[in-house]
């Protein structure tokens, strides 16, 4: 039997588009095994969203052809997508972009069977939505279900748009059925991903709204929770928040995008908000969700940042609250606006900048988690390491419990004691045994 492994970099749509493709190497009799482990297939899905991406994905090729000489290798994803010509040097028997993954394996089988390599990257229209076949998945008891694919804003650093196309949308009933079927396979908690979910409708007939997408995921039997991706807090409306609210399976965790907290560079990224519209996205969340957890993205070093919006943005985050912060140093993207502004900050600035926020978000992060010492909440446990269980809290709060009493995938009451790594430190109530 064959082997594969698998390595996936970027978002969580990467994940479930690898996913999708393991599960295809699976039905054609591959045997997964850990990257780390000698395979006869290395598939990396690559990420373009910052030059970090694109390095750490080149690297990984590279080491991959030092380690593996004799093992084939695939490239897919974004970055195979917008630079799949100056890929085959790394050595792939494949590069295969952001489209036709569910031709993985038959592509790749031709490419060895002719001897050569093969670099498919086309038109971005195709379907994205391969269902999974839930053989096996890469976390116990959560699972992604993608629902949106593609983004129109083009925002003046990024290069999303160009790799993975315009806006398409998952149709209600395919969400339901993939729902269905995730619950039966004991997926209790699903996170709604996408690349732009605050887009989600806009190209279907019907015209169907991302708060109805949830709702009929909420419909599904055995759905316990029901997490969202990556907000933009232009729809975090009142009438959007209530309807959340009316969900019990909706987890009171929104990851608003913020990328800065200064009006003028906002502008400048071409965003479709201010901070004020911002504030007034998070007021309406904790208008219901009172104890909601809001995570963010920041992109710091942005062509013309001055100390003065830099600031800006420091005092927005100690204002938020946030739980948890993604700090990005701005990476210019070849084909993108920004890339070719005026005022390139230098590579040490943008780290130095980087380091303070991540810091702000560090102090953030430990002030929620002290707040909630003593709370009883509901865990999910995944896994164990040396005898110690990781789960999550609705509000996504890491919870270590060591009790040989837990299993994974059973819901449990749990009292929070104390701060612990990246998270917190839990024991059983003994009601929820």
């Amino acid at each position: 039997m064959k082997t594969v492994a698998f390595h996936t970099l970027g978002c969580r749509v990467n994940q479930y588009d690898s996913q999708a493709m393991l599960e295809l190497f699976q039905s054609r009799g591959y045997q997964v095994v850990p990257f780390s482990e000698n395979a006869d297939v290395y598939v990396i899905n690559t990420c373009t969203v910052t030059g970090t991406g694109d390095r750490k994905s080149m690297q990984l090729a590279r080491r991959v052809r030092r380690e593996h000489p004799e093992a084939e290798l695939v490239l897919c994803g974004c970055l195979a997508q917008r630079a799949g010509e100056e890929l085959l040097s790394l050595g792939p028997r494949l590069v295969l972009g952001t489209q036709h993954r569910m031709e993985v394996v038959e592509l790749l089988e031709k490419a060895v069977d002719e001897k050569r390599q093969i670099c498919q990257v086309s038109s971005l229209a195709s379907s994205p939505f391969e269902p999974l076949r839930i053989s096996s998945h890469l976390e116990h008891t959560r699972s992604d279900l993608k629902i949106q694919e593609g983004c129109d804003n083009h925002c003046t650093y990024c290069i999303i748009p160009s790799v993975r196309g315009p806006v398409r949308s998952r149709p209600l009933p395919d969400i339901r059925q993939e729902a269905e079927r995730l619950a039966r396979a004991s997926y209790h908690e699903l996170v709604v991903t996408g690349i732009h979910l605050t887009s989600y409708g806009k190209d279907l007939e019907d015209r169907p709204t991302l708060l109805d997408a949830i709702r009929t995921i909420a419909e599904v039997k055995d759905i316990w929770r029901i997490r969202l991706g990556s907000l933009e807090p232009v729809i975090a409306t009142e009438s959007f928040a209530r309807g959340l609210s009316e969900l019990p399976a909706v987890c009171p965790q929104f990851h608003l995008a913020l990328q800065s907290g200064s009006d003028t560079v906002l502008a400048r990224m071409a965003r479709r908000y201010n901070t004020d519209m911002y504030r007034r996205g998070v007021h309406a969340l904790r208008q219901v969700f009172p104890r909601a957890a809001i995570t963010t993205d920041i992109l710091t070093g942005f062509p013309g940042e001055t100390d003065s919006e830099f600031e800006q943005t420091r005092q927005m985050i100690r204002e938020i609250g946030f739980t948890r912060i993604h700090v990005f140093p701005f990476s210019p993207r070849e084909g993108t606006k920004a890339a070719s502004m005026p005022g390139q900050l230098s590579h040490a600035e943008k780290e130095r900048r980087a380091r303070l926020l991540i810091e702000e978000g560090r102090i953030a992060a430990e002030a929620y988690h002290k707040a909630q010492v003593g709370r009883t909440v509901l865990v999910l446990p995944e896994d164990q390491e040396d005898g110690i269980f990781r789960g999550y809290t609705p509000e996504y709060i890491p919870v270590y419990l060591r009790d040989s009493r837990v299993k994974s995938g059973e819901m449990v009451r749990v009292r929070l004691t104390g701060l612990f790594e990246d998270g917190m430190l839990g024991t059983l109530e003994e009601d929820s045994l």
